[in-house]
């Protein structure tokens, strides 16, 4: 599971990434990422705005697998590549996952490197240096 502050829920903040978001995809996963700006309310005591913690949200459909064994076994997977990619994301990005049904046939290191394609190519990871991973 991920960790709270990094979780997206409402389906308000879902339809705003789905409005205004940038889309990437490839053949098993699409990614709208939304650079968001932080709230007036998150000042600190020095007068500075507060960095909002990257909050990802996970979209698969029945048209993946009718059966829900699958389909949460999939969303595991993808949280667990997440978690092992969140120290190289930058701060502030609302980012939704939306699995296509070609991704039945994938495994973790598949969605792993998938993930890291798409968000070097949406500029969410903080470590982008033109392709290169550093």
């Amino acid at each position: 599971m991920l960790p709270k502050v990094h979780r997206l829920w409402h389906p308000h903040d879902f339809k705003a990434v789905y409005a205004r978001g940038v889309h990437r995809k490839t053949s098993h996963l699409t990614l709208r990422a939304l650079r968001c700006s932080p709230d007036p309310d998150d000042l600190t005591a020095d007068g500075d705005r507060t960095k909002r913690s990257t909050r990802i949200g996970i979209s698969i459909s029945q048209k993946v697998s009718k059966r829900a064994v699958i389909r949460n076994r999939i969303k595991r997977q993808i949280r667990a590549a997440f978690r092992q990619l969140l120290p190289k994301l930058s701060e502030g990005w609302d980012i939704v996952v939306v699995v296509k049904p070609t991704a039945l046939e994938c495994n973790y290191a598949e969605f792993l490197q998938e993930l890291e394609q798409l968000l070097v190519q949406a500029e969410v990871i903080h470590e982008y240096s033109g392709g290169n991973i550093v």
